[in-house]
This record gives structure tokens, C-alpha cells and sequence, in this order.
């Protein structure tokens, strides 16, 4: 069985009520409407009070500056001091804390008593490395070295390492001789994956196949081969949307941004429209590039794969750094609900790409002062021309009507938004 927490209330206006989580989602509790829980009439509770990360059966909360305080079995885990104004409370680094079975959190009034059904035992999480942008343009092939013990895939390069798996280009032989490029990860033999979690994992892994799109990095193959999982991807030749924009001195003209954007918009609305899956991390490091015929074609990325991670417990993002998504491309909605968001994060996401491909700036000027998740539900993004005058007028209303996240999303699927841009540049 799978893990679970539950949150029950033991004190406060809602006591009764009970709060389970069974997969990978965020939860802010405060007095905001827009809250996860919402809790009423309680002028000690400040609009956005704590956020809970939750990864069952791991839970953490971290105090956003309140100024009553969160407590955790009676002792205070954050808040600010009685002099400092809720600007300044919200600039503490205040830690996160990892609760337990029984623990007792207490808001002012309420209080929640933290309930873990462990299931299977579960292995330490770990970070999967998500860079595989730094792509040759040409290529060096080391015939020699072969990629551990996985039969049929040589390595050429490493193209990136995190805490629980590597990177490569590699070239893969088939048994019929035939040859292509692909880019693999793996995981580290040290970390144990567990049946129930890989069984999750392929599942998702086996969706992720179906996707066929020219404008989706196809999902190669994945396995395990003598303690090592992998797998494996399109290898696209050109880099990410990254690299082009270091090569055009770190920021790309209207017509050749657009029509980038414009290719994944295309991909977007085949896989959110076909298959029903949602992207959730849209950046420019996840748009890679090719040539076929003398065109370069977009293709997004890791499609898929980012809720497999989260979904089979294998990603081990936490909220204090890289989040279950990019901060500065994400928009409230995927911060408020994070288990259930729409394809609507993933268009605002594809604006916020855009808008940093024009301007070489995200849409909001997360600091690192600030905790990033506070910041998203209360700053909103800069307009266009604020960073540079030269966006076509036409151009920045739109991307200014896309980025409106609060109270709701503008564009609600992808073709809306590329019928917009198309008649924005027109």
C-alpha cells in the first residue's frame, strides 16, 4: 500500500475535519480564501501562514513569517518578531521542519494532529538530475568506454550528475544493427527502489511512450540492468533553448522566439488534448532543438517524466530549493494546488518562457530574499515593456493578459494562446 498522511483537527473552528494526502502536493494553511485550508475568523492566522511539503510519507512545514507563529508540539518552528512588519517576516529564512506520526501542529486556535500510514517501507529520497543541456555540437564518440553494465548503449559524454543518478549522451546498438543517439539517465545503484514505487513509476514511464508528437522529445526506453535503472530519450543536436540564447548574447528576437513557442504550443495541445498529461515544468532548459530539412524544430522535454519522479517518491525535490517545478516559470495556481493543476499552468508557463526569451528576465523578480513560494502568491509578474521598451506593443498586452495568474488564469489551453500570439505578430 501507499504511503498516506492525514491531518486531523483536534482543535479550532474546523475540528473534525480531516485532510489526506496520498501523493506528492503542496498545502498552504492560512486565512486567504485561495488557502488549501482555509481556516476562518482568526485574526491570529495571517493570510498565508505556513506551507506544508508533502511527499508521503515524508511531510515538512515551513513558517512563512507569521506573526503569531507556527508551533509543533508546542515549541515555535518560524515566525517573525513582534516589531518586524509582514514585508520584513517574509525575508526570514526560516527553516523547514520534518514532521512525525502523532506530532501536533497548532495555529493560534487550531490544531492538527499529523497522522503517517507508512505502507511499505520507503527508501531515502534523493535528487534526479534534470540538465541534459549541455550538448556537443559536435561530437567526439569514445568507442572504448562502454555505460557500466547496460547492454547496448556505449557512452560518449557526461552530461550532468545529481545526487542519485548520472547523465549521458550515449549511442545505442539494437540487436538488428541499427544505431541512433539518445540521451540516458540513471540511477545510482545506492538508491533502493522499492517494487511498489517502480511499478509506479513505468506505469507513468509507459504513458510518457505513447506521447508522438514532433514537437515532444520522444521517450525512448527505460529499465534496469544490474542494480542501475535508466532511461532513455530523444537526442536532440542542437541544446536547449538555453544555449541559443547564450549564442544570441542572452536573448532571441521576436520572430525567432515566437516561433519556438509556437512549436510547443502545437505540442502542448496534443498532449494535454490526446493523452490528458500536464508538463508542470516548463522552462526554457526543457525546450531542446534540432534541424530537420533545414528547420529547426522546438521539442519540450522530460514530458511526463517529472510527475513519474514525483509520483513514484523518486524526485526528493524539497520546497527549499529546486521545487516540483521551476519557481520563476511557475504561476500561484501550481503552488496553491500542486496535485491537481491543469493544463492552464502549462500555457502560463510557456508565456513565462517566452517573456524570458525576449527580455532575458522571468516574469517575477524572485530575489532570494523572500521565500520563493510567498513571493509567487503575492508579487505580481513585471510587465514586458518594464523590461524592455522595444516589445512590440500588441506583443506585451498579450504576454501581460497571459501572465495574470491571480485570482485566475487568462488562457485556459494552448491553441487559445497560440491563436492570441498569431494575431499578436501578425
Amino acid at each position: 500500500m501507499p504511503a498516506k498522511v492525514t491531518l486531523s483537527v483536534t482543535e479550532g473552528k474546523l475540528k473534525g475535519k480531516q485532510f489526506p494526502f496520498d501523493s506528492r502536493t503542496t498545502c498552504i494553511i492560512g486565512r486567504n480564501p485561495d488557502c488549501n485550508i482555509k481556516i476562518p475568523s482568526d485574526n491570529c492566522i495571517s493570510r498565508y501562514h505556513c506551507l506544508l511539503d508533502i511527499n508521503p510519507p515524508d511531510i515538512r512545514i515551513r513558517d512563512f513569517g507569521s506573526l503569531h507563529g507556527t508551533y509543533v508540539n508546542g515549541e515555535c518552528i518560524g515566525r517573525r518578531d513582534i516589531n518586524q512588519t509582514p514585508e520584513e517576516g517574509a525575508k526570514l529564512q526560516l527553516s523547514e521542519y520534518d514532521l512525525k506520526d502523532g506530532d501536533v501542529i497548532q495555529l493560534s486556535n487550531t490544531a492538527f494532529q499529523v497522522s503517517i500510514g507508512k505502507g511499505l517501507d520507503i527508501p531515502p529520497t534523493w535528487i534526479i538530475p534534470e540538465d541534459t543541456s549541455d550538448i556537443p555540437s559536435r561530437l567526439e564518440i569514445d568507442l572504448d568506454t562502454d555505460l557500466g553494465s547496460i547492454e547496448g548503449y556505449t557512452k560518449i559524454k557526461l552530461l550532468g550528475r545529481g545526487g542519485c543518478g548520472e547523465v549521458y549522451l550515449a549511442r545505442h546498438d539494437d540487436r538488428i544493427g541499427n544505431r541512433k543517439l539518445v540521451a540516458l539517465k540513471t540511477l545510482l545503484p545506492r538508491v533502493a527502489v522499492m517494487p511498489y514505487m517502480k511499478a509506479r513509476f513505468l506505469a507513468e514511464a509507459e504513458q510518457t511512450k505513447m506521447l508522438a508528437h514532433p514537437n515532444l522529445v520522444k521517450f525512448d526506453d527505460c529499465g534496469e540492468a544490474n542494480g542501475i535503472f535508466y532511461f532513455t530519450m530523444e537526442f536532440c543536436d542542437r541544446g536547449s533553448v538555453v544555449h541559443l540564447m547564450e549564442k544570441r548574447g542572452g536573448k532571441l528576437a521576436v520572430e525567432e522566439a515566437t516561433d519556438i513557442i509556437l512549436q510547443v504550443l502545437d505540442g502542448l495541445h496534443y498532449a494535454h488534448t490526446e493523452k490528458g498529461l500536464v508538463h508542470r515544468d516548463i522552462k526554457p532548459g526543457n525546450i531542446f532543438l534540432t534541424v530537420y530539412s533545414g528547420n529547426t524544430v522546438a521539442k519540450l522535454g522530460d514530458y511526463g517524466l517529472t510527475k513519474a519522479f514525483d509520483l513514484a517518491g523518486l524526485s526528493g525535490q524539497t520546497l527549499t530549493g529546486t521545487v516540483m517545478g521551476t519557481p520563476s516559470c511557475m504561476p500561484r495556481q501550481q503552488v496553491l494546488d500542486f496535485k491537481y493543476v491543469k493544463p492552464d499552468v502549462d500555457v502560463w508557463a510557456t508565456a513565462a518562457t517566452l517573456y524570458y526569451m525576449l527580455t532575458g528576465k522571468y516574469p517575477r523578480d524572485l530575489t532570494g530574499d523572500v521565500d520563493p513560494m510567498l513571493e509567487i502568491l503575492t508579487k505580481p509578474p513585471v510587465p514586458i515593456r518594464e523590461r524592455d521598451s522595444s516589445i512590440p506593443q500588441s506583443l506585451a498586452e498579450l504576454l501581460d493578459l497571459a501572465l495574470i495568474d491571480n485570482p485566475q488564469l487568462h488562457f485556459k489551453n494552448a491553441i487559445a494562446f497560440k491563436r492570441a500570439l498569431l494575431s499578436a505578430i501578425e
